[in-house]
């Protein structure tokens, strides 16, 4: 990524001459400039310019890329950059992202044009990645090369300004020894240089800071410089994308972004089958042929319940517990009417959030041949898929409410999880959803169903019920105790050769081998948890609502699932402030959220949104139908009402879906950023992949029940 950059010295008049506009700040005109609420992405196809575009793209913040590579793109001019609407001047984009300080050939006139553009309008600029040097504001570099696993730090600075929401540190990965991460320059300001570094990290071998991001100011300018290289993957981007959107937009924008975390627990009050270290398959289950082994179910107790109360209450965290009542039933009926389980959980019903399994968590799609493994669908006579009937959907669905009802479950009645996610389409064996189920979930006023996001990612209908795509946790529910999640491991991730099944060899292009068994007593502390630590934070930091899911079995026992749980917990404490805690909600408005993405995401792809800041008002234009969001500085109105709420030092949400016009006021002198020495509060407030380079995420199978 080692480059050489040039650059293009104008004097002020130059610059203005350039856009044709009078010398003097763009504001000495009677009335505001009009800013259009858009980003300037100008790319050279390398991954930091990438990873700034996903960043807003998964935020709903309108860009324009113009690509470097492509013969056919726009010249980037006066007339591109800017022109008059109704008499006033307006300003195209409102920040603009190079690749770099001055991607440009010597002498351009499009860099020239840019940088006349940014001083008329005070539009901010972002250097992708930048190589160290006195004319983005810094020494030529103490230090070039690798800093992986180096442990960075947010400047005061940066902890008063852009970045305020970090509590410090931003470490960067180092996922794999063999493989180069990340690459930096680390400098100090150049002499004379209007330079505040906001994050910097110890040049290696000596006490020296040096920057890592940073602000330049100069000849009216300001720029934002980035010396280290990344993808979109990465923790360290994804800890500092927030503040690079927010200083550019000065805390102005369409389209927002929040760290979400939600754990749903699947199977409670019933039973899960355990795996078989011996068979290498979990009896009772079809993974195992029919009769194979003997079934070990694996079932919470109430001390269970204790723990998983008592350690809510720590973590300020809240799960989804998602039931299936006869497994209650069954208890009571074979223990003369005792289910302390179940008492316990009732006794502490309104800890939990609740969703509807079904019953008896029969699969529901088609009929199932469990006589041959892997499992088939039943055929007629003349050939049709046997499908599980509309009837029994129903039963499955109502029964299961009614015992919730009656137990006093506090539930939302419109969603429900089938078991295995059983009716929808599940490949190779079942290609498509079982037609009974529509109209079953029609039947029983389901809106929001579950899905298995490693199978069915994409939202979508299904009769009227929309789905609420779900990650599985490489947790396994048929593992109570460490010894059998890591044996289950081994057993799917290690070639046959190595005595595994095979799984990783046959699916490459998802999954890659074990380079050798892993040790039953210390590999699951040891491995499996912090890979699906930093895979699941992963998930929290990308702006993604989808709720992660694991099973009742993984509460019990050994309680398996609390040490990565305490992982992304824990580390996320450590790296945000608290006036930006997780964001854990409930299934059916994770799928709101979703929902109101993907109309906002098609609107802004259609160009059908138009976002413009005149002095301190700001317009939104968008279909009727559609709700708007964005993210602006705190006391912002819309109309006579408080806007949004409060996130990382500003406030965003969404606008009603109703009119095509939405006008916000800003506060008086409302702040570029966050406010001078802003901090976080005294106490947290009670709420709380793709993969980085070098590395594949291990998700071909999970066991699913």
């Amino acid at each position: 990524m080692k480059r050489t950059i040039r650059t293009t010295a104008l004097t002020v008049g130059a610059l203005m001459g350039v856009l044709g506009l009078p010398a003097g700040p763009a504001q000495a005109a009677a009335t505001a400039p009009r800013v259009d609420l858009r980003v300037l992405l100008v790319s050279d196809g390398g991954p930091a310019t990438d990873a700034i575009a996903a960043e807003l793209d998964t935020a709903g913040t309108p860009f324009t890329k113009v690509d470097l590579t492509r013969s056919d793109r726009p010249a980037i001019d006066a007339g591109f950059l800017s022109d008059t609407v109704g008499g006033r001047p307006r300003a195209r984009f409102q920040a603009v992202v190079l690749p770099n300080d001055n991607p440009f050939a010597a002498g351009s006139t499009e860099m020239a044009a840019l940088a006349a553009y940014e001083q008329a309008y005070a539009i901010p600029q972002v250097d992708a990645y930048t190589y160290a040097r006195p004319e983005a504001g810094l020494q030529y570099p103490a230090y070039g090369g690798s800093v992986d696993g180096v442990r960075a730090q947010v400047t005061a600075a940066g902890r008063s300004g852009p970045f305020g929401y970090l509590e410090g540190a931003v470490p960067f990965e180092d996922n794999s020894p063999s493989v180069g991460e990340s690459y930096a320059y680390l400098a100090a300001p150049a002499p004379g240089a209007d330079f505040t570094p906001y994050v910097e990290a110890t040049v290696p071998g000596s006490s020296q800071q040096g920057s890592l991001v940073g602000e330049y100011r100069h000849d009216g300018r300001r720029e934002l410089v980035v010396t280290f290289v990344y993808n979109q993957y990465q923790q360290q981007f994804r800890l500092l994308a927030r503040g690079i959107v927010e200083w550019m937009t000065g805390g102005v924008h369409l389209g927002a972004s929040r760290n979400y975390f939600a754990v749903h627990v699947d199977d409670v009050f019933a039973a899960d089958d355990r795996w078989d270290t011996q068979l290498n398959c979990t009896p009772g289950d079809v993974d195992c042929a029919d009769g194979a082994g003997t079934p070990s179910p694996i079932r919470m107790t109430p001390a269970d319940v204790d723990h998983a109360v008592a350690w809510q209450s720590e973590h300020h965290f809240t799960l989804d517990l998602v039931y299936n009542g006869a497994g209650s039933v069954d208890q009571r009926e074979d223990n003369d009417g005792v289910d302390q389980l179940a008492d316990r959980l009732v006794a502490d019903r309104n800890r939990f959030r609740w969703v509807n399994h079904t019953y008896t968590h029969a699969f529901l799609g088609c009929e199932q041949n469990t006589t041959v493994v892997p499992w088939t669908c039943r055929t007629g006579a003349g050939g049709g898929i046997e499908w599980v009937s509309r009837s029994t959907i129903d039963d499955e669905i109502a029964t299961n409410r009614a015992w919730g009802q009656s137990a006093g479950l506090p539930l939302e009645n419109d969603e429900l999880v089938t078991g295995e996610h059983s009716g929808l389409k599940i490949l190779p064996q079942q290609p498509a959803d079982n037609p009974n189920l529509a109209p079953a979930l029609a039947d029983n006023g389901i809106g929001w169903l579950g899905s298995d996001n490693s199978r069915d990612p994409q939202q979508r209908q299904v009769g009227p019920a929309t789905t609420v795509s779900r990650y599985p946790m490489n947790v396994f529910y048929n593992a109570g105790r460490t010894a059998e999640q890591v044996d289950e491991y081994n057993w799917i991730y290690t070639s046959r050769a190595q005595g595994g099944s095979g799984i990783c060899e046959d699916n490459p292009a998802t999954s890659t081998c074990l380079p050798a068994p892993l040790d039953t007593g210390t590999g699951y502390a040891g491995y499996i948890v912090p890979l699906e630590t930093r895979i699941d934070l992963g998930h929290v930091l990308a702006n993604d609502p989808k709720p992660h899911f694991i099973h009742q079995s993984n509460l019990a026992e050994d309680r398996i699932a609390y040490p990565v749980l305490d992982g992304v917990l824990d580390g996320y404490d450590a790296l945000f402030a608290a006036d930006t805690p997780l964001v854990n909600l409930r299934m059916k408005d994770i799928g709101t959220e979703l929902r109101r993405r993907a109309a906002w995401k098609t609107a802004v792809d259609a160009g059908q949104v138009t976002g413009y800041r005149i002095g301190d008002t700001v317009t939104v234009q968008a279909p009727g139908g559609v709700a708007a969001t964005a993210t602006l500085p705190a006391g912002t109105t819309l109309g006579t009402t408080a806007f949004g709420s409060a996130y990382a030092g500003l406030v965003s949400g969404w606008t009603a879906a109703s009119g095509t016009t939405r006008t916000f006021t800003l506060p008086s002198a409302a702040p570029a950023a966050r406010p001078s020495g802003a901090r976080r509060p005294a106490t947290a407030p009670a709420p709380r992949t793709k993969t980085p380079a070098g590395v594949t995420e291990r998700v071909p199978y999970v066991p699913d029940n």
